[in-house]
């Protein structure tokens, strides 16, 4: 069948109107909701943000950082004697007769260590050497040595040690309060005692507490891989600096998962320099027990938020009970920092040094209260 050329006109004017009708609305769809866009955009321009250029090889930060990452020895002899001998049945029928002496068992066990300085000092972890006997370190270059205890500090899970060797390899020390999220990291230490290793990642997180690892939690969390025997080691940035002293791993298998933990080293610096200075860490105390203010306990103090600490005992004669603090006072503010938890709180009192006044708003019975406290040296474990 043959269209006369004015319906071929009209059907291709139609035609060409619905598609040009489909592009507009495709370009512009808020004409079909009245003028307002349904879903709005922030459309990109096609430029890229400017971001740090990085090393495409972390050779040279390894080159620079892992001679001073040494491997820790420890020998510590255990007694031992069975139950059985101990038994009340078995002492009845048998008496001391078969009573033998105590069973010396020696055991040893592997772990990290970095050199800090040319004096020989070496931080580590203070699980590392716990109740160690005899503690020797090999460094990156073949050489060994006999290493003495300088201090620990158990809280935060560090120790100090000290070797005496000549032209030793010192790390640099890098501002751990500076790294971001997304930064890269390298692991050095000595895992499963097969030798030195390298593992990279980045930096997970910042600031995990209340893990359970030691009473003085601020780890830098990195998903490079830390195993069994890393422990005291390096964590180093992209350009061989020292951030942090791997301590820990979150792990179901007892291998890395890729959630490992390191102290930063702004921590471990200012313990560091007490326990050289004065053999120990000194922290403030105002003996007091605390615990988190619970949505329960906030109804029943009729408080609406849930920032804040309950005191929940005082010690007789302490600072907090000179200071006129009472169970069930709820604690808002310590100086002009808002206390969010017991973490925060713990904080901020331990990092007042002893002898200083420290200024305590809260709540009591519903009313506000402000008390100054003398802030005492926390006893040691």
């Amino acid at each position: 069948m043959r269209l006369h050329k004015p319906v071929v006109f009209l059907f291709q004017a139609v035609t060409i109107g619905l598609a040009l009708a489909f592009l507009i609305l495709l370009w512009q769809p808020e004409l079909l909701n009245n003028g307002k866009r349904v879903v709005e955009f922030i459309e990109g321009s096609g430029s890229t943000l400017p971001r740090q250029s990085g090393p495409a090889s972390y050779a040279d930060a390894v080159a620079l950082a892992a001679p001073a990452v040494v491997n820790i020895h420890s020998r510590k002899i255990v007694v031992q004697s069975s139950p059985l001998f101990d038994d009340p049945f078995f002492r009845h029928f048998f008496g001391d007769r078969f009573q033998p002496g105590p069973q010396h068992r020696e055991e040893t066990s592997l772990g990290s260590g970095v050199i800090v300085s040319p004096q020989g000092y070496i931080l580590t972890n203070h699980h590392v050497i716990a109740d160690a006997e005899e503690i020797r370190v090999s460094l990156h270059d073949g050489r060994t040595a006999a290493a003495s205890v300088v201090g620990r500090d158990s809280e935060a899970d560090l120790a100090v040690l000290k070797i005496k060797l000549d032209a030793l390899p010192v790390i640099t020390l890098g501002d751990s309060e500076a790294m971001r999220v997304g930064d890269v990291v390298l692991a050095i230490g000595n895992p499963f005692g097969v030798g030195q290793t390298v593992t990279l990642g980045i930096i997970s997180a910042t600031g995990r507490s209340e893990l359970g690892i030691s009473t003085f939690e601020n780890f830098i969390q990195t998903d490079a891989a830390i195993n069994p025997g890393n422990s005291g080691g390096a964590l180093i940035t992209a350009y061989g600096e020292l951030i942090g002293i791997n301590t820990a791993i979150f792990s179901r298998s007892g291998g890395s998962q890729g959630i490992g933990f390191a102290i930063p080293v702004s921590l471990a610096r200012s313990s560091m320099a007490q326990i050289i200075e004065r053999g120990h860490v000194s922290r403030g105390w105002l003996g007091v027990e605390i615990q988190e203010l619970t949505p329960q306990l906030a109804e029943s103090f009729a408080i609406d938020s849930q920032a804040g600490i309950v005191v929940a005992g005082v010690l007789r004669g302490g600072p907090a009970d000179k200071a006129g603090l009472e169970p069930g006072d709820v604690i808002t503010h310590i100086d002009a920092q808002a206390v969010v938890n017991a973490h925060t709180a713990l904080r901020s009192i331990t990092q007042t040094q002893p002898g200083q006044s420290i200024r305590i708003r809260g709540l009591r019975a519903g009313e506000h209260f402000e008390r100054q406290a003398i802030v005492a040296e926390r006893p040691q474990p």
